[in-house]
């Protein structure tokens, strides 16, 4: 059940029924507690698969392309191409990923705002047509290499136009689009539609109004000028949630059916990431160092942060039973100036690795402690950190926890999106291994779909829950 990020030859553990998520993870503590303390992430595909049918139930309307950079680990960009999902890229590599699932061009749309000459290049050369675009500078490049470009061009939506200072936003100005489209019609350049996003931060669904109505402005400028406009790309921004989805979807609908309706012959396309991804993985660390400090060096008053503890009782891995688990809140208070001494905990993974969208932005993950916990055990005031000692490599700024020993283990969910990147070369660091699983309900769906290991997934490899087989005795997916 291990593989790697960059290892196509991963396998995918389906569990039996009634063992779970949690089942997996207590397994694992078990063995890495055994035979290193290396941090892994475990990866429930089938949650993907639920996603993709939650997105067909909601907004069948609208055909999502992937944000490849959210994500890139080979058996996520395998089960989304045999999901007939599309895909957007942001590099060359990205692109290249995809195709060697045989994702055709028409597929693929080329995202990236600040584009290298070489990258547009190849993007023509495999036949990439479709870029988005922002501003003239941009558009002259693409002119000047890619003949058969097709340009969606990229507005920019009113949560980010001036914005927060120092926040760097893209998307051109209602008031710039003609100038941008006079340009491209002098030089030579398609336009098909137009792009904008709303960030997942947005909370006011009134964005959608305003940015439908621009698009549509845009669409009958193009007109004028003598485009043809085809596609409308709505971005990404959606959080995972389905309340959140029907909650866009409720806004969007109608306007869609004024502003770009069915017979219109315009392509509703849009740019989910993290809606597919981040809550099918799971990041497990381990506790490597501890320090004790007095209570106040943390900042007076603050809100601590949920932290909850996960009981699990290794003994029971090992016996016939699974093993239970269940979680425990812990308080929440305000500092109040104890005595009590408060604790810096340091893990084996940190902003320099998994954590590395944690530089800039929130953590959207309540950590969660793996180990048997009495229900009056004090908590102690408590930071997470790193394994890097700088400064900006903090996890969490301050919680409530129970005491914790050095090879203690952590628990972070919804660590699905931006947590694969390359990791830094700092003191060795390993890349977690990743083991992924599905339950056999999920594999059936995926079968009632019309999606087999014959078609797109010919590297999955489906072995019994929780046990190690090679290639050679792995059971056929068929059988």
């Amino acid at each position: 059940m291990k593989g790697f990020i960059d290892d196509a030859n991963y396998s995918v553990g389906l569990l039996d029924e009634g063992t779970n998520l949690g089942n997996v993870i207590d397994n694992y503590v078990y063995e890495h507690t055994l035979t290193g303390k290396n941090a892994f992430f475990v990866g429930d595909l089938g949650k993907i698969v639920k996603k993709h049918s939650q997105w067909q139930n909601v907004v069948a309307q609208i055909k999502p392309f992937y944000t490849v950079k959210c994500n890139s680990a080979p058996a996520v960009l395998e089960i989304l191409a045999a999901l007939g999902t599309g895909f957007a890229c942001s590099s060359k590599n990205e692109m290249a990923l995809v195709q060697e699932l045989g994702v055709p061009p028409e597929n693929i749309i080329y995202i990236s705002p600040c584009k290298q000459v070489s990258q547009i290049k190849y993007a023509a050369k495999v036949g990439v047509n479709i870029l988005t675009c922002d501003n003239e500078i941009e558009l002259k490049k693409i002119a000047r290499n890619h003949p058969n470009a097709k340009v969606l061009l990229h507005i920019a939506t009113e949560d980010n136009i001036g914005g927060e200072e120092g926040n760097m936003k893209f998307g051109t100005t209602l008031k710039n689009c003609r100038h941008l489209l006079e340009c491209a019609k002098e030089l030579d350049v398609q336009i098909i539609g137009v792009k904008f996003h709303v960030s997942s931060a947005c909370k006011e669904s009134q964005v959608y109004v305003h940015a439908l109505s621009d698009a549509r402005c845009v669409f009958d400028m193009a007109g004028e000028i003598g485009f043809t406009m085809n596609m409308l790309d709505i971005g990404g921004g959606f959080t995972g949630t389905e309340f959140q989805l029907e909650e866009v979807n409720h806004v969007i609908s109608p306007l869609l059916d004024i502003y770009f309706p069915e017979g219109s012959g315009v392509k509703i396309i849009s740019e989910p990431g993290s809606y597919y991804v981040s809550s099918a993985f799971t990041l497990a660390v381990n506790i490597i160092a501890k320090k004790v400090v007095e209570n106040d060096k943390f900042p007076s008053g603050v809100e601590m942060e949920f932290c909850h503890v996960v009981q699990a009782d290794l003994e029971l891995l090992t016996s016939s039973d699974p093993p239970t688990s269940a979680s425990q809140s812990a308080r929440i208070t305000e500092k109040t100036g104890s005595d009590e001494p408060a604790f810096m905990y340091y893990m084996n993974d940190g902003v320099y690795g998994s954590f590395a969208s944690k530089l800039s932005e929130d953590l959207n993950t309540i950590p969660e402690v793996h180990k048997k916990y009495k229900e009056d055990e004090p908590l102690f005031t408590s930071s997470l950190w790193g394994p890097s000692c700088d400064e900006l490599d903090q996890i969490v700024e301050s919680c409530l926890l129970p005491e914790l020993n050095v090879g203690d283990w952590l628990i972070f969910d919804n660590m699905g999106a931006d947590s694969f990147h390359e990791p830094s070369a700092f003191n060795d660091f390993q890349r977690p291994a990743i083991y992924y699983m599905m339950s056999f309900s999920d594999w059936y769906e995926m079968q009632d779909a019309g999606i087999t290991s014959d078609s797109m997934m010919k590297n999955f490899f489906f072995v019994p829950s929780c046990i190690q087989l090679s290639q050679e005795d792995s059971f056929s997916a068929e059988a």
